[in-house]
């Protein structure tokens, strides 16, 4: 088995960054390439519309954010996690990094085949029963969709203590 490059998901979560641990040893290990990736799921703002429509619904609230403004937040934030990321667990691997938008699960699977991936590494939040089934999971998302092998590393809160 070979693997040159693993692609890892992160967020701004101890999942992610527990993973992203994992990730980081196995490419040391195989001194393997990594690449990083963090999804934006873009973020839409209600319009305030005056007052009550004709039909009588209510109107909806606005931040007085606009969309462009939300988007450079995303952005602004992702990167933030991607060079935190590097800057902690790095240390002298060469680190690609992508900022992608839109589904998390079909983000890391894209930037997988960009990267040419031999291994995808992502966390999990271990969600059972409804929540699970209310929420959906990246990674089982992930799992049954890659063409590439998949770690997908559990954490126990019991973990962080």
């Amino acid at each position: 088995m070979t693997i040159n490059k693993i692609l890892i998901g992160i967020d701004d979560s101890k999942y992610a960054e527990h993973a992203a641990e994992y990730g980081f040893d196995i490419a040391r290990k195989f001194n393997a390439a990594v690449g990083l990736v963090n999804i934006v799921e873009p973020i839409l703002m209600p319009q305030m519309s005056g007052g009550i429509d004709p039909i009588g619904t209510m109107p909806q609230v606005s931040s007085g954010i606009e969309e462009v403004e939300m988007l450079d937040i995303q952005k602004s934030q992702s990167e933030n996690i991607v060079d935190r990321t590097i800057q902690k667990l790095a240390g002298d691997l060469e680190v690609t990094h992508f900022t992608e938008y839109g589904s998390t699960a079909d983000g890391i699977i894209d930037c997988s085949k960009e990267f040419n991936a031999d291994l995808i590494v992502i966390g999990t939040h271990n969600r059972t029963g409804l929540d699970r089934l209310l929420m959906g999971s990246v990674a089982e998302h992930v799992v049954r969709h890659s063409k590439v092998p998949v770690l997908v590393v559990p954490f126990k809160e019991s973990e962080s203590q």
